[in-house]
């Protein structure tokens, strides 16, 4: 199979199913626990989430709120009467089944998201924001060769909101964008947890061709399996790579859903695509409709915090930053939090200085520690490392030695200024001891000094290199370097 997805003869069309599992304390319809990710087996059950007969749901209300912020963040309407429906299917995890889900009447819908790919802005239309609840998890076992699966019901019922895009996108890297910056708007609002990785942030993709050109819509294959953005990518690359040969040889392309195999880099047929008249759609006789007046509207809009893309706008007017560094910076709400405190900690701190730091050496150390800014924060507090900037800035220790003292406050906990004193980090600016270790870096690297003389004035670099050696660091460099070069002259 070809290695590329670039095809001009055909369109690509695709839209994005999303599923966030929701940060509430209990599940949708029931009291127990929503943290069952490291709870034991079927320990997070009760007579509900089982599907026990004579059992009734009883709304959560906190998740209905979060799916209101989050359909109003993403710029939709919420309708003023909304209702829960029973979609039925035979699937083994699906403990009653039917699951209670939305169908015709969504908390919100009509909306949009903006994502820019190769410096253009691309508007994603938002079909409809509704919730539901999760399903049981499967584990499939194939011990001596007798293949079986294990049924853990902790996960049944607890909240999942499910995101519909239009099928707006055109090409694979919009998706893993759109997929990019809607995790981030949730993480802003606090509703999900957002992890791909660990399943409470899933995607399931539409995908088809079409001849360029055609307006109408072809038979579109679902992608499932799907755990990180990367796979989305690679998912829906192969599909156009799959569905171009198949059209170039004239094979109709059916509807149904593919499994992504990342190992094998491909997807496999795992059945046909059902229709939404399939599941039998009815409205939950259970449950009483959803009636939003604009009061509660409002109140729940005045909840929003200020979003990334907002957020990243005001960093760039009022602190005179880069997109480059804006961007970084309001990627998560935490990191942002980070920054501004930083800055608020000291106003003699610099936005360009703070913002360096937190996506330069914070950023690295994160990065090899494995934590996130939560973590580092704990250790290193947005005083201590505004502490750390101004000590640096005013020529106290050097950035060399300035990255050093940072990762020691990591590790300890410790202030910069305890730090430096403790391990006599200052540094050295008397110009008579500079002087000495100037003459001893001269005296023994008579080649650099003849390359000097010689006109090669990167021998300059070289020495000041030897000083710094042996002042362990110490050193100032601008004044080490001024001071080999005033010995030099003098012969």
């Amino acid at each position: 199979m070809s290695n590329t997805a670039t095809t001009t003869k055909y369109e690509t069309v695709i839209g994005l199913e999303v599923h966030a599992q929701l940060a509430t304390a209990s599940k949708m319809y029931c009291r127990c626990a929503s943290d069952y990710a490291a709870a034991p087996p079927n320990t997070r059950v009760c007579p509900v989430c089982l599907g026990l007969p004579g059992v009734l749901p009883v709304i959560n209300k906190r998740a209905v709120e979060f799916t209101m912020m989050t359909a109003l963040a993403l710029n939709c309407t919420i309708a003023p009467h909304s209702k829960f429906d029973r979609k039925n299917y035979p699937y083994p995890d699906l403990m009653k089944g039917y699951q209670i889900s939305q169908f015709d009447e969504p908390i919100g819908r009509n909306g949009w998201l903006d994502i820019t790919v190769n410096g253009e802005v691309r508007r994603i239309g938002i079909t409809r924001v509704h919730l539901e609840e999760d399903v049981a998890k499967l584990l499939h076992r194939d011990e001596l060769g007798g293949g079986h699966s294990l049924v853990d019901i902790n996960r049944s019922g607890v909240p999942l909101m499910e995101i519909v895009s239009e099928p707006d996108m055109r090409e694979p890297e919009e998706a893993r964008q759109y997929l990019m910056k809607l995790r981030t708007i949730l993480r802003y609002l606090s509703v999900s947890v957002a992890n791909m990785e660990e399943g409470s942030f899933r995607c399931d993709a539409n995908i088809s061709l079409r001849p360029t050109g055609q307006t109408e819509l072809n038979p579109k294959v679902e992608v499932k399996n799907m755990n990180s953005f990367r796979a989305v990518f690679r998912a829906l690359e192969y599909e156009v790579i799959r569905q171009t040969e198949d059209y170039d040889l004239g094979v109709r392309v059916a509807q149904e859903t593919r499994g992504w195999l990342d190992e094998k880099g491909e997807t496999v047929s795992q059945r046909s695509k059902e229709f939404a008249h399939d599941y039998r759609y009815f409205p939950e006789p259970d449950l009483p409709p959803l009636e939003f007046d604009a009061k509660w509207i409002a109140e729940i809009r005045s909840r929003l915090p200020e979003l990334p893309e907002a957020r990243q706008s005001r960093f760039i007017k009022d602190y005179g930053l880069s997109d480059y560094d804006a961007a970084l910076l309001t990627s998560a709400r935490e990191t942002a939090d980070y920054f501004e405190a930083v800055l608020s900690a000291d106003l003699n701190v610099t936005a360009k200085d703070a913002a360096n730091w937190v996506n330069g050496e914070v950023s690295r150390i994160m990065n090899a520690e494995n934590v996130d800014i939560a973590v580092f924060s704990n250790q290193v507090s947005a005083a201590g490392l505004s502490g750390l900037i101004l000590i640096t800035d005013k020529g106290t220790i050097n950035n060399a030695t300035a990255k050093s003292v940072l990762e020691e406050m990591y590790r300890s906990g410790h202030s910069a200024e305890t730090i430096i004193k403790d391990k006599g980090l200052a540094q050295i600016s008397d110009d008579s001891a500079l002087r000495d270790m100037a003459a001893e870096v001269i005296a023994a690297n008579p080649a650099a000094v003849a390359d000097y003389r010689a006109g090669k004035e990167q021998s300059v670099k070289f020495m000041v290199g030897q000083l710094m050696k042996l002042s362990r660091g110490r050193a100032n460099p601008a004044l080490a370097a001024e001071i080999i070069q005033q010995k030099l002259k003098e012969g």
